[in-house]
Parts: C-alpha cells; sequence; structure tokens
C-alpha cells in the first residue's frame, strides 16, 4: 500500500525527512517501515506541493492521550528519499477536480489533502499511486 503525506519541509533537498506526531486520516494510521510515500511540501506553510517519494524507515503511532473521547491518531515517521519530483503537481493543479465520485486519481489527491486543508498522513489507491509516479 502507498502513503502520502502534506506537511512543512524544512529542508526539500534532504536526505531524510522526520514528521514527529502527524495527524493521519483516510487509512493513513496504517503506515508501516518499507511502505512507499510522497511528499508534499504544504502549501500553507510556504511549500510548492508534490516534492519527492520515499519509503518510510520507521513508523510509530503514538499512544492516545487519557480522557480525550474523539482524537485523531497520529503517527512519527522517518522517511528515506528516493527520488525527487520532476514536474509540480499542488493545490492548484488539483483544485478543478472536485467530482468526488469520478474515480479519478487528481479528484482523490484533491479531496484528501485540500478539501480539509490540515496537514496529514493518507492512505492512497494503487491508481493514485501510478498517478503521482508520472512525476519522477
Amino acid at each position: 500500500m502507498a502513503f502520502a503525506i502534506k506537511a512543512a519541509i524544512g529542508d526539500p533537498h534532504a536526505a531524510t525527512f522526520v514528521f514527529a506526531g502527524q495527524k493521519t486520516m483516510y487509512g493513513g494510521k496504517r503506515i508501516a517501515a518499507s511502505d512507499v510515500i510522497y511528499i508534499f511540501a504544504s502549501e500553507n506553510e510556504a511549500g510548492q506541493g508534490l516534492l519527492a517519494r520515499g519509503v518510510v524507515a520507521s513508523a510509530e503511532p503514538l499512544p492516545r492521550r487519557p480522557g480525550v473521547e474523539r482524537q485523531t491518531p497520529r503517527v512519527s515517521i522517518a522517511v528515506e528519499r528516493t527520488a525527487l519530483a520532476r514536474r509540480a503537481l499542488g493545490r492548484g493543479a488539483l483544485k478543478p477536480f472536485v467530482s468526488w465520485s469520478d474515480g479519478r486519481p487528481e479528484t482523490e489527491l484533491n479531496f484528501k489533502f485540500y478539501r480539509q486543508a490540515t496537514n496529514k498522513i493518507v492512505a492512497i489507491s494503487d491508481e493514485a499511486a501510478a498517478f503521482l509516479e508520472s512525476f519522477f
């Protein structure tokens, strides 16, 4: 299974990325070591969208806080970068894809990342992963 993360990126050319306590949605809590992950630099934090592809080196779920009924699962991951994106893909390119039931990979990415614009880790379909591969 492939995953994608949208997060603040300090050094876009780093060989290793560490993301601590990241929110997970849409199956993102199932991320594990050796999974492929596509890294998006959050436009909310001066990023440009799709940045890199990597392999998860480690994944550790954070324990739930006692006494809080509704909590979004969070996980800390380390990612080894395997490629930098050769073409841009960000919110502007995905914004027109709003027909939520059309089955397009662009629509899936728009829905999971930009319908609720918070940074997060999400599971993506094989079709969305193949679409993202075309940017490398």
